[in-house]
């Protein structure tokens, strides 16, 4: 079409910008053929009825009228406007109905008819009215067989749009038509015919342009009904042949219509043709051209279908062989070629230069540089390249390829740019290796990546980017040795920052390279090492760096195998660290850690790395380990001291759970010592990354499940909660409230204070109620005063707010120095002895006996803040003890276990001693707890004391669930100590809580704790206070069950209490077996054991009564069975017993008749003679009271 076209005039942008808007100056300077292809729109504007009533548009239009008088052309248009437009519309209507009547045949016309002569000739010789016929006539034609065709191109052949003579008045009374019958002939469809005929475009721009507002309307209309590849078809080459002369047209609008080619995946011909055109029209030396920008930003876009659509244009353009300059892919890619060429250094040989010259002029390079300006263009046109041949299959001719190596192994300048183009350049190189065709390219390529090498220190010195191509370098070296080609590809992929496709096998030559020519195995180790570390390294530094080579290294275990320490360098990178943490630096712990423990090859069990050493990791702590925590410039970051506290605990979690797999290699690597975990403030550093959780991301979650495997008791729930009150808004208000007086007090004024506490307590309660405004790292500082003289607030008279403010205390430092503060105050509260020199207990001390912890003073039995205090570290330590014991059974697993498994020699023993080893650990640690509680239940026994002043544990409230450890009334306030039922009462409350948290994490506990057994005092308040005694449903009809007697009496006596609290049909199956088994042993017990059994249990019956008035008839029935059998005992020495018998069966029959003879009579009776009478009769008695006490109980409706 564009060549059809050549020989007409077309309408300038001048022209259409002066139409566009209406500026009759730039009509009048207008040429007279130019205005001769406006006059249908100036005409109708000249002599239609205007909208625009202004005296401005009326001066405008006197010059319009003056501008067309000159003009001869006009009066043959105004003799068109003359037709009666009406009839006209009517006729074309009917004969549209006639033409789809007769299904689109070329029957009579009522538009035209009876034509003599061929239509150039009736044309010629017809008036106007019959010229717009004629023309109406042949475009319905071509209209209704272009909807007819339903997308399929035709050409169609008219004399009226072709012959050169009449084309100007063929196109005046198609602008006419168009504008006069504008619903029969809409433009969009108007231009979509004019297609199929030649001179198509000519007449679409004439068109167009005497009606210029419907440009965007006529270019978006072709587009969406254009084709998917406009390149395959003549239908979609003149369509974007068309399109490219609207934009000629009106070139203000060119981007804008390649915008809707893109929205509709239509055309990508005409994108690239008017990208070119826009090209050429904008060029730009220096900057990235639009071409480039265009094309990369289709195949690197988001838009997957954009995409495809594009790359299926590359893939058709070149499976075709018309690969001519009239092909816009050809043009394409010949601007392309040319702008990378004007890009190449001037002075550039693919010859390459003898070493020796080299030697000669070592300042003088033969290769000159890349220009500054020109990287950042030469890095888009590769990664376009990349694009081009990766992602759309264009197959590079060997111009473009040549010039494409002459551009990848340039030199740019040492700039960052400059390290992003070197970077692209060596990623392409991997990426497309067959670029890389002939040994004098394969050899230009070997220099390239040796310069690379030799520049690469002097690139991150003076560009200043810590991550450079030398890193990446290295890191291939090492895929490359280890065979991780997909790495290799990921990594690829991930710099160019595209997805392509790269087979492994194109990588064979560019890995013999590698491997064998420029980086050895040996000599990728030795650089790594000397490879400094990231200063600062974070997340915020992108790009490949040291961290990366030094991971897959360690991975390939190439360190150990070449005797290389590593250790030195992974420290001093740790210690280089900030936040937000590099997501490389765990698995490079992780790896490290690895490559200690497990040697490179079970034939050399030596080849294993150095661990770093305790000085080392003492020396990035030593600033939180003095208290200084708040130390404005620390010399290390709380990320490396985090990284190596996760080091630390990796590193003895991999040791212990590789213990076997190390004792069978002979192996024993060295394990941290215990003063150095000691030392190392962890719940401290695990506080802090609670708050950095977001710049750490899985640093703070692998922490915490460290701590929960190998240190839980660092990991109480209860601890956890307090810290959120400390962290909270309180602590806001704190620092709100926060004082200098506050701030002044240090800790030798503490000492003194507390000195003084014998005679005023003043000074001390000032300054300790100033302290608990600071915060816990604060406070570490005052920790030693604080614990010190503890057991000074034993003495009485101290007030108690003291107590619970440094209760209050206590609970803030232990969130930060759980360990150290815990030693501290066991030693503090060890009861003081005359002449006796105190013990002082280590950390190891306390985990292996966690029972050191209740051998404080007695005072601190009945001093509820400090038997809080002292209730909080025996459960830390019950739970150190737990791992302590796990850990050294691991550690010691494999020392005894051949000379055991040689002393047995029975085939599937092997593993005896390690259960035996693990039975015993668990026998251990049930002993150990269950003495805990034992006793804590001791302690809540009233002493001698205590019970002389009237404190029995029947005195105690049933029902102790709703006493907490809060603050006393302000009249048991002012008691103090005397009161020592309330202290007793709040200890008491304390332990039950301490006792529930316990069975409700090993019930066994409460199982082995009542098989034991302990005073039946205690039942009411264990029952009452500690909500999880309801499990002990589950075991008592096994001890029940027990042979001894004491365990059943405890089992009944325990029943009848957890029968009134817990009146449940599962308490009611127990009880009718208790009553069921007492009734058993009635018949096999003897008379001795029968009063120890039943003198006891049988005031549980009347409990059993209480909770379940069902087992009534069952009770009774027993209770007289037993009378029946103390009575046949005594039979013959006495008849005494007799009218006891009597009534006990006169109760059972009229209960509600006797209830009141029994309340004033027999119940005195009996107490009367029980002193007197002999074990038989004494149950007799007992039976009696029991009885009448549930017939009381039952008749008062209880």
């Amino acid at each position: 079409m564009m060549m059809e076209c050549t020989s007409l005039q077309f309408v300038s942008p001048f022209a259409f910008e002066a139409m566009q808007k209406v500026d009759v100056v730039r009509l009048a300077s207008l040429s007279d053929p130019e205005l001769r292809l406006l006059l249908p729109c100036l005409v109708r504007m000249a002599l239609c009825a205007p909208a625009d009533q202004s005296q401005s548009w009326a001066q405008d239009k006197k010059l319009i009228l003056r501008l067309l008088s000159g003009v001869e052309a006009v009066n043959s248009i105004v003799a068109l406007l003359s037709v009666d437009f009406h009839a006209l519309e009517q006729d074309a209507s009917k004969e549209q109905q006639l033409r789809h009547k007769l299904g689109g045949g070329g029957g009579e016309s009522i538009l035209v008819s009876q034509l003599q002569h061929g239509l150039t000739l009736e044309f010629e010789h017809s008036d106007s009215p019959r010229r717009l016929r004629l023309v109406l006539s042949e475009l319905l034609a071509i209209m209704n067989k272009v909807s007819e065709c339903s997308g399929e191109f035709f050409f169609k052949s008219s004399e009226l749009f072709e012959s050169p003579v009449y084309l100007e008045e063929a196109a005046d009374v198609l602008c006419i038509l168009q504008a006069e019958l504008p619903s029969l002939l809409p433009i969009v469809d108007v231009a979509e015919a004019l297609l199929h005929v030649k001179n198509g475009a000519w007449f679409l721009c004439l068109l167009v342009a005497n009606v210029p507002d419907s440009f965007n309307e006529v270019c978006r209309g072709l587009i969406k009904n254009g084709e998917r590849q406009d390149e395959e078809s003549l239908g979609g080459r003149r369509r974007t042949d068309a399109l490219r002369f609207l934009c000629k047209m009106n070139p203000s609008q060119a981007l804008k219509v390649r915008g809707m080619v893109v929205e509709e995946c239509h055309l990508p011909g005409l994108g690239v043709a008017l990208t070119l055109d826009h090209t050429k029209n904008e060029a730009c030396e220096d900057g990235v051209s639009d071409l480039v920008c265009f094309v990369s930003g289709l195949l690197l876009g988001t838009n997957a279908k954009v995409r495809t659509w594009f790359g299926t244009f590359i893939r058709n353009g070149q499976q075709r062989k018309r690969e001519t300059s009239s092909s816009v892919l050809w043009q394409m890619r010949r601007q392309l070629l040319l702008e990378l060429m004007g890009i190449l250094p001037t002075v550039r040989s693919t010859r390459i230069v003898e070493e020796a010259d080299v030697e000669m002029e070592p300042t003088v390079s033969v290769y000159s540089g890349l220009k500054e300006e020109h990287v950042v263009k030469a890095s888009a046109l590769l990664r376009l390249y990349c694009a081009l041949m990766g992602i759309a299959g264009l197959k590079p001719t060997e111009e473009e390829a040549e010039q494409l190596l002459q551009l990848m192994t340039s030199r740019p300048p040492a700039t960052p740019a400059g390290v992003r183009f070197v970077s692209l350049s060596f990623c392409m190189l991997l990426a497309f290796s067959m670029l890389v065709s002939t040994p004098e390219q394969e050899q230009l390529m070997v220099v390239w990546l040796s310069w690379m090498i030799k520049e690469e220190a002097y690139f991150e010195s003076t560009s200043g980017v810590s991550a450079s191509f030398g890193e990446m370098l290295l890191l291939v070296a090492m895929y490359f040795h280890s065979n991780q080609l997909s790495a290799i590809i990921d990594l690829v992929c991930s710099t160019l920052g595209m997805k392509i496709v790269i087979k492994p096998s194109s990588l064979s030559r560019m890995k013999t390279i590698f491997t064998q020519e420029i980086f050895t195995e040996q000599v990728v180790t030795a650089h790594a090492v000397r490879v400094p570390v990231t200063s600062n390294l974070s997340a915020n530094i992108t790009g490949f760096l040291p961290i990366h080579c030094i991971y897959q290294l360690l991975r390939s275990r190439s360190f150990t195998k070449h005797k290389v320490s590593i250790k030195d360098w992974i420290y001093r990178q740790l210690c280089e660290t900030s936040t937000p943490l590099h997501p490389q630096l765990l698995p490079l712990i992780d790896v490290y850690i690895n490559s200690i423990l497990t040697p490179a090859s079970k034939s050399n069990p030596e080849a294993t790395n150095q661990p770093v050493t305790e000085q080392e990791i003492l020396n990035i702590f030593q600033e939180v380990i003095g208290g200084d925590s708040i130390r404005l410039n620390q010399r290390f970051s709380i990320t490396a001291q985090l990284l190596v506290l996760y080091y630390i605990l990796s590193y003895e979690e991999a040791l212990l759970a590789n213990t076997k797999t190390l004792a069978a290699m002979q192996r024993k690597p060295k394990s941290y010592s215990s003063s150095l975990m000691d030392q190392i403030p962890i719940k401290f550093l695990i506080r802090q990354a609670q708050g950095l959780q977001q710049e750490l991301g899985g640093l703070h979650s692998a922490l915490l499940r460290l701590l929960a495997t190998n240190y839980p008791h660092l990991c109480i729930v209860d601890d956890w909660i307090c810290e959120e009150e400390i962290t909270g808004t309180d602590a806001l208000l704190r620092r709100m409230l926060l004082t200098n007086n506050a701030k002044i007090h240090s800790p030798k004024q503490l000492q003194e204070a507390f000195s003084a506490v014998p005679v005023s307590h003043t000074q001390v309660m000032q300054i300790i109620e100033h302290l608990t405004l600071l915060s816990a790292s604060e406070l570490i500082p005052y920790a030693g005063v604080l614990t010190s003289n503890m057991n000074q607030l034993l003495n009485s008279g101290v007030p108690r707010r003291i107590l619970q403010t440094v209760n209050k205390l206590w609970m803030v430092l232990n969130t930060v120095m759980p360990r150290r503060l815990w030693v501290m105050t066991v030693n503090a509260l060890q009861p003081s002895v005359k002449f006796v020199r105190q013990q002082k207990y280590t950390q190891n001390d306390l985990m292996i006996d966690p029972l050191i912890v209740l051998r404080c003073d007695p005072r601190v039995h009945r001093c509820p803040p400090l038997m809080d205090i002292t209730l909080h570290m025996l459960n830390g330590y019950l739970l150190a003890s737990k791992a302590y014991l796990s850990a050294h059974l691991k550690e010691t697993a494999e020392q005894d276990r051949p000379s055991q498994n040689n002393a047995i020699g029975l085939v599937g023993q092997n593993d005896a001693p390690e259960v035996t080893r693990e039975e015993l650990k668990n026998a251990l640690l049930a002993a150990q707890d269950s003495a805990a509680v034992q006793i804590l239940l001791e302690i809540c026994l009233p002493t001698e004391e205590e019970k002389a002043k009237g404190v029995s544990p029947d005195s105690l409230p049933r029902n102790v669930q709703g006493v907490i450890t809060t603050g006393m009334p302000n009249k048991e306030l002012e008691e103090g100590e005397d009161n020592l039922l309330c202290n007793l009462r709040e200890v008491q409350c304390l332990i039950c809580c301490l006792l529930h948290q316990m069975y409700i994490a090993d019930p066994n506990i409460a199982k082995l704790v009542h098989f034991q057994g302990y005073p039946c005092e205690l039942l009411p308040l264990t029952v009452a206070g500690i909500p999880s005694m309801h499990i002990c449903l589950d075991f008592i009809p096994e001890l029940i069950a027990q042979p001894e007697l004491e365990k059943q009496i405890f089992a009944i006596q325990l029943l009848s209490h957890l029968c009134i609290q817990y009146a449940l049909p599962k308490s009611l199956s127990v009880a009718r077996l208790a009553v069921n088994v007492m009734g058993t042993l009635l018949t096999v017990l003897t008379q001795a054991k029968r009063y120890a059994f039943f003198m006891p249990t049988l005031p549980s019956l009347v409990s059993f009564c209480r909770a379940f008035p069902p087992l009534y008839e069952d009770i009774m029935s027993l209770l007289i069975q037993i009378g029946q059998v103390c009575a046949s005992d005594v039979a013959t020495q006495t008849r005494d017993i007799d009218p006891i018998i009597t009534r006990l069966q006169q109760i059972k029959e009229k209960s509600s008749g006797w209830s009141q003879i029994c309340k004033e009579s027999s119940y005195k009776n009996g107490s009367r003679d029980a002193g007197s009478m002999d074990p038989d009769v004494q149950l007799c008695h007992c039976i009696e009271s029991t009885v009448i006490e549930i017939i009381n109980m039952s008749v008062s409706g209880i």
